[in-house]
């Protein structure tokens, strides 16, 4: 007797958020500007409820960022009253729901987008939980704020124990009843194949994550086909796990890209194609973080000023001496910059971010190259909240805790008017510190990063630190034309320890 698997149902986004009950946890996938992103489904979660007031008291689950700082992704459902809380790795992309979250209108966390990605596997597995090292002595930590972000965050998220004489960080597994994600193509049976996006993130996960709980998954997909015209090996999310398809012809690779072969390693962006990076004060910072490269490392680069790092290091011939990765699966090629990051050209290999996650939280890269908000004294790196702007942390604490070398690369203050001269670095206006007493929000440990024996230096244009084995931050390079009383002091919240021997930056890093 032949055995035929009956089709998927294929559903309008209206009827695939119909099935969401009251009191769901919601698995969100994909990152950032609309990779992978379910967004038609967010969109019509949020326009069910508005019309029909229901379904309330969900749980919101995502690891990276959703939206698109305006109006897409997280926006399309930011309603107090349809929320009772949201645990989120990276929140600056949804500015609405981030403000939501610090009035206190639902229980709000932060956590690390690889231990996120990884209870996904721990639901999947059965398991009670995610023990690892990823956020102690941060503010992930609960000896701290146990990655809680206002008032209504009561219930631990987290646990401090102790395994062998040291300290781990117990996660709790969260149960995932409703799994929302964005494939690039399914066939008829529900198999899901990520062959055109840039990345296959952590759908499988995610899926199987709410089968072990008798949940849902919902997909939405760019296109149906006949079962088994897709490869078994293109398979990344068997149609076993998947429940019912929505159609949506027009997601792109991100919002703003519709296809870019070049993304999905289907082609290669030839380099007379890679714009210049011009010269500025981005790009001599830069430059300055590029020079801590070392032939034959493994490196990670974050979102914003750090991309440029690569830039650098392509323009000078050094790029194909290394191995660049993402947190998104990527090792290899060019990171796109701002809301485009997330996609790569011209990478080496593609993978799963589970296992992204598995190499940065274990071995560790060789070097890290990361943004900051603050630095403290002691030189500890806020990013992660500002006030009352909460941001987030994406896999900021997953990649810096195990990397050998870390350089955490930004300007020295915000708003301050400087320009550079025949080589010179000048202020016609100082700026407000970013280096200041303490930080608001510990988001790199200084403390832990000295216990693990990590080099950690701090570039910005106007000086250069590292973090000294006593325990403060030490001046050890200055740039040219800058002076330590008039320029660098004015712009800090304290005064730092500094070198005997003080070092000018190289004059080449400061012309076009």
């Amino acid at each position: 007797m032949l055995f035929t698997l009956q089709p998927k149902p294929v559903l309008t986004a209206a009827e695939a958020v119909a099935l969401i009950p009251d009191g769901a946890t919601l698995a969100i996938g994909g990152a950032g500007a609309g990779h992978a992103l379910p967004d038609l489904l967010l969109r019509a979660l949020g326009e069910r409820f508005r019309s029909t007031r229901s379904p309330k008291n969900l749980t919101l689950l995502h690891p990276f960022g959703v939206g698109n700082a305006n109006d897409r992704g997280l926006e399309h459902v930011a309603e107090p009253e349809m929320l009772k809380r949201v645990v989120g790795g990276h929140w600056s992309l949804a500015p609405t729901m981030a403000r939501l979250a610090a009035e206190n209108a639902f229980e709000a966390y932060c956590l690390p987008a690889g231990v996120i990605v990884q209870l996904y596997h721990a639901a999947a597995a059965g398991s009670p939980g995610w023990m690892t090292h990823v956020g102690l002595k941060t503010f992930v930590d609960p000896r701290l704020q146990g990655g809680k972000l206002n008032e209504k965050a009561r219930e631990p998220l987290v646990e401090l124990v102790e395994r062998n004489g040291k300290e781990w960080l117990f996660f709790p597994t969260i149960p995932v009843h409703v799994s929302l994600l964005h494939a690039w193509t399914a066939d008829t049976a529900g198999n899901l194949a990520m062959n055109g996006a840039p990345a296959p993130w952590h759908n499988c996960a995610m899926a199987q994550a709410a089968k072990a709980s008798g949940g849902l998954t919902l997909a939405v997909v760019r296109e149906i086909v006949p079962a088994g015209s897709i490869h078994s090996r293109d398979v990344r999310t068997p149609g076993c796990f998947v429940d019912a398809l929505v159609l949506d012809p027009s997601h792109g690779q991100t919002f703003l890209t519709d296809f870019d072969p070049t993304y999905s390693g289907d082609a290669r962006k030839p380099d007379a194609e890679f714009e210049q990076f011009p010269f500025s004060v981005r790009k001599a910072i830069a430059r300055r973080a590029a020079r801590e490269l070392e032939e034959g490392a493994v490196i990670n680069v974050g979102f914003g000023l750090p991309d440029g790092v690569i830039a650098v290091a392509r323009e000078e011939g050094f790029a194909d001496r290394i191995q660049t990765t993402i947190e998104h699966g990527q090792f290899g090629g060019v990171p796109a910059p701002g809301l485009e990051f997330g996609a790569v050209w011209n990478a080496d290999a593609i993978v799963e971010t589970g296992h992204m996650f598995d190499f940065y939280q274990g071995r560790g890269v060789d070097e890290t190259y990361l943004g900051f908000l603050q630095i403290d004294r002691a030189g500890n790196v806020n990013v992660s909240q500002l006030g009352d702007k909460i941001v987030g942390v994406g896999g900021f604490i997953d990649i810096s805790q195990k990397a050998k070398k870390v350089v955490f690369c930004g300007t020295l203050s915000v708003r301050a008017e400087v320009e550079i001269e025949n080589g010179q670095v000048r202020y016609r206006k100082h700026g407000k510190p970013k280096l200041v007493e303490d930080v608001a929000q510990i988001t790199f440990s200084a403390e832990y990063a000295r216990e693990t024996g990590q080099q950690v230096l701090y570039v910005t244009e106007a000086a250069v630190f590292r973090l000294g084995a006593d325990g403060q931050i030490e001046l050890t390079e200055l740039a040219p034309g800058v002076d330590l009383e008039r320029d660098v002091l004015p712009q800090m919240g304290f005064r730092p320890k500094v070198a005997t021997d003080v070092k000018v930056m190289p004059q080449e890093l400061f012309q076009p």
